[in-house]
């Protein structure tokens, strides 16, 4: 694996990838694991879509992308993908959309192990009453990536970058 880190807005993000693919993006001071390489070079199409992502110019990510998961977790992923870019969800209308309501709390568990946060939009998920829950970047990130993307979709510049 090889892995890059990058400063944004948000705190440093950790960039990890295989020849072919992003695997991973981690928010915060991450372990860097002795077998990875550091290979920004490997990295840098990522960096720079992050770049234009929190600069306001760079709504939707086209990367190759490899999340390691469970098929029914690359199902929630595949939807978080649809989210459009400035608008939230809720899980259980995830859940709905994907034929069981009752399946809410597995939506919640997959949207928490999105290795690709940002990418995959996770942070466009909320609660059934409209609150912020549930980002494993922290809440204070998640408030930030909606209120940036808000910015962006109704012309604003964005104060993040």
């Amino acid at each position: 694996m090889r892995y890059t880190t990058m400063d944004t807005p948000i705190g440093e993000l950790t960039l990890i990838g295989d020849e072919d693919a992003l695997t991973g993006v981690f928010m915060g001071p991450t372990p860097v694991d002795p077998s990875w390489t550091h290979d920004p070079a490997q990295l840098a199409e990522a960096v720079t879509q992050f770049e234009q992502y929190f600069a306001g110019e760079r709504t939707e990510f086209d990367l190759p992308l490899a999340p390691r998961g469970t098929e029914f977790q690359h199902r929630v992923w595949g939807m978080l993908r649809e989210i459009p870019y400035g608008e939230t969800t809720t899980y259980g209308a995830l859940a709905i959309r994907l034929g069981n309501p009752r399946t809410v709390r597995a939506v919640g568990l997959a949207n928490g192990r999105n290795p690709l946060p940002i990418i995959v939009p996770c942070h466009r998920v909320i609660g059934a009453d409209g609150s912020l829950v549930g980002f494993g970047g922290g809440l204070e990130r998640k408030r930030a990536l909606l209120a940036h993307e808000a910015e962006v979709r109704e012309g604003f510049r964005s104060t993040l970058w």
